[in-house]
């Protein structure tokens, strides 16, 4: 039975033979660039495989993107820039060093004491480096704020988590859920408060919004693709609605990390529901010999009430 470690040379030596001479021509042809969507989608598929609880898909799906990690060593060390035995070497001695209660004599009780170190450490190797004039990368503005070092490339959801644990990490936080729910209103509030500014949309008659509106009207006619919001605003308008609407995602990224639920997963997870129930809706429909764009409003709604009932 081989060991994981020869496993692991395998692995590594498969790859080098894909992208040597003689080896596949797709591979061959591969730079950092090119394979970099592929790494984002292996690591989505990871997660869907995680939500969906498909243990005997999980494996298959690490597999693809360990594959990224030795796409990227092998092409580093035919330019001579690093190899994969210098990834694994700088996973290792940072996993020692970021965790002193484990390797060291330093006292960690609780989750919240092991990241309360982690970020120390964390801010402590990053001035190391930028003392020894190290990384190419685009320095922040302010290097010493517990903010740096969260990249701005992530995506949104996820940034904003970030963003949020690491400065509530510093006593900067809501005391309680309370204050979130509070804050989502006011932020709520303040973009209904430029949806009433806006101008008539020109076209469609369909007024601005009005105070205590139901969801139903903001959502204009599915059948007419009309909408109460013109498309043809001014880009100051535009841009403050686009910041009241940041503004509430924010909150609502808050009130995840509240509950230590994960953003990007918990929205995954609805996209789902929606697009499973919606492809009900449309089932139905064609059973009918219709599309939903041939179905008023009201039809849509009384069979979407039903694909959730079928659903339970």
């Amino acid at each position: 039975m081989p060991t994981t470690g020869a496993r692991f040379e395998r692995a590594v030596s498969i790859m080098a033979k894909l992208r040597g001479p003689g080896g596949c021509p797709w591979d061959r042809e591969q730079t950092f660039d090119s394979i970099k969507p592929y790494t984002l989608e292996e690591a989505y598929e990871v997660l869907e495989a995680i939500d969906n609880r498909d243990w005997d898909e999980l494996p298959g799906e690490l597999g693809d993107l360990l594959l990224q990690v030795l796409f990227y060593s092998q092409m580093a060390q035919e330019d001579s820039r690093f190899s994969i035995d210098d990834v694994l070497d700088r996973l290792s001695n940072k996993l020692v060093h970021r965790h002193p209660h484990v390797f060291g004599d330093v006292t960690a009780e609780t989750s919240a004491d092991v990241l309360r170190n982690w970020e120390t450490i964390k801010a402590e190797e990053k001035k190391k480096r930028l003392e020894a004039g190290g990384g190419k990368t685009a320095q922040p503005q302010n290097p010493d704020s517990v903010l740096a070092g969260v990249s701005s490339a992530m995506p949104a959801l996820l940034e904003a988590h970030k963003l949020s644990s690491r400065a509530a990490h510093v006593g900067f936080d809501w005391p309680e859920i309370g204050g979130l729910f509070d804050k989502l209103k006011e932020e709520t509030e303040e973009l209904k408060a430029e949806l009433r500014d806006l101008p008539v949309s020109r076209g469609t008659g369909v007024p601005p919004v009005q105070a205590g509106q139901s969801p139903a009207s903001l959502l204009g006619s599915v059948r007419t693709g009309e909408t109460p919001v013109p498309r043809e605003i001014s880009e100051q308008s535009r841009h403050r609605l686009e910041e009241e609407l940041g503004d509430m995602f924010f909150v609502l990224v808050n009130i995840a990390r509240y509950l230590s639920l994960d953003p990007e997963s918990a929205l995954k997870k609805t996209n789902r529901k929606f697009k499973r129930r919606f492809q009900w809706v449309e089932d139905r429909l064609r059973e009918q010999a219709r599309a939903p764009q041939n179905a008023t409003i009201e039809e849509l709604e009384e069979l979407w009430q039903k694909s959730k009932q079928q659903e339970h």
